[in-house]
């Protein structure tokens, strides 16, 4: 599907986008069962962070896709519209948040293979797994995306390609 998208950025203490983002992220939820948290949580989250947006252009806005990003290049939440998957919305997102942050890096639900691949892709390296980290008990893999990878330039051929 082609589409025109609009980058946009919410800076921190923004509500914009908030509600559409918490309704992706429950979509996502809902088919896949990974992105589990409380409404709360993901506000506060949301709130205190800078949100890289592509948000469809023309009548009746519609987002796309996000990633909340915390002051030290943490990844809080990724996530794209099924609708719009291997579009490279994903790679441009967190191309990014590489763009603004030496460092990147994101937990991701172990048994998420479509997240843990997705990443390994664009060059972070799981550091660690993390027995019980989310909760409701499931375990996660730390993963990073630094300079002594030459993310940049890696980021850099893959949107070459998208």
């Amino acid at each position: 599907m082609s589409v025109t998208a609009e980058r946009r950025v919410v800076d921190p203490g923004s509500d914009e986008y908030v509600d559409e983002a918490w309704e992706l992220k429950e979509l996502i939820r809902r088919r896949g069962g990974v992105l589990r948290q409380r409404r709360g949580f993901f506000t506060d989250a949301y709130r205190r962070s800078t949100v890289y947006c592509f948000v469809e252009s023309g009548p009746g806005e519609r987002l796309i896709g996000f990633a909340a990003v915390r002051r030290d290049g943490y990844i809080l939440f990724l996530a794209v519209d099924p609708e719009y998957r291997d579009e490279g919305f994903g790679k441009r997102l967190v191309a990014r948040v590489a763009e603004e942050y030496s460092s990147v890096t994101c937990h991701a639900r172990a048994t998420n293979e479509d997240a843990i691949e997705f990443y390994r892709h664009l060059g972070f390296d799981i550091k660690r797994r993390i027995d019980n980290y989310y909760e409701d008990g499931g375990d996660a893999f730390y993963l990073k995306l630094g300079p002594d990878e030459g993310f940049r330039e890696k980021l850099s051929r893959l949107l070459q390609r998208s």
